[in-house]
């Protein structure tokens, strides 16, 4: 039974490693994690933005599944003019806007290639950046969105544990 139990706890510590790891690093102190907003969908693809700083930022994801897509490029013009758009490590995509975005009011066209497919999506520009604060339900529902992958892993490996604990007093 002591063996069990010591097998039991060094596998939980492992769990809980391999969790620790799988967490996204937390943002700089001071970092206000951006607010998506959806931008444009087709039967493939989401692209969800947000602006700040005079930066417009993307997250393309696949449409069924909400996880992130392999996006290979993807080209952005806003109201005919192209804007310089680079990958961050984070997989989103930023594109300075400048001087370029006068208002909400402007078109979008944006060109994503994903998976061997070119798909042309058109939108407006989202509305202006959430204030510096931004919104504490907004921020929560975002934060969870993004670590919903995260919790099922612990509440599964959670149950998987619960279910060797009772496996094994029924052994024994």
């Amino acid at each position: 039974m002591i063996a069990v139990r010591n097998w039991l706890a060094r596998l939980a510590a492992l769990a809980l490693c391999a969790t620790a790891a799988a967490a996204p690093a937390p943002p700089p102190p001071g970092a206000v994690a951006p607010v998506f907003t959806p931008l444009a969908h087709s039967t493939l693809v989401t692209v969800d933005a947000a602006i700040g700083a005079g930066t417009l930022i993307l997250r393309v994801q696949r449409t069924p599944s909400q996880v992130p897509a392999a996006v290979t490029a993807l080209q952005v013009t806003l109201d005919g003019r192209p804007l310089p758009v680079t990958p961050r490590p984070d997989g989103t995509w930023s594109a300075p806007l400048g001087t370029a975005a006068r208002g909400p009011d402007g078109t979008l066209d944006l060109t994503v290639t994903h998976d061997g497919v070119r798909e042309l999506l058109i939108a407006s520009l989202p509305g202006a950046a959430a204030p510096a604060g931004g919104n504490a339900a907004a921020s929560a529902a975002g934060l969870l969105r993004s670590h919903k992958q995260l919790a099922w892993w612990i509440l599964n490996i959670a149950v998987v544990l619960i279910g060797v604990i009772a496996v094994s007093r029924r052994m024994s």
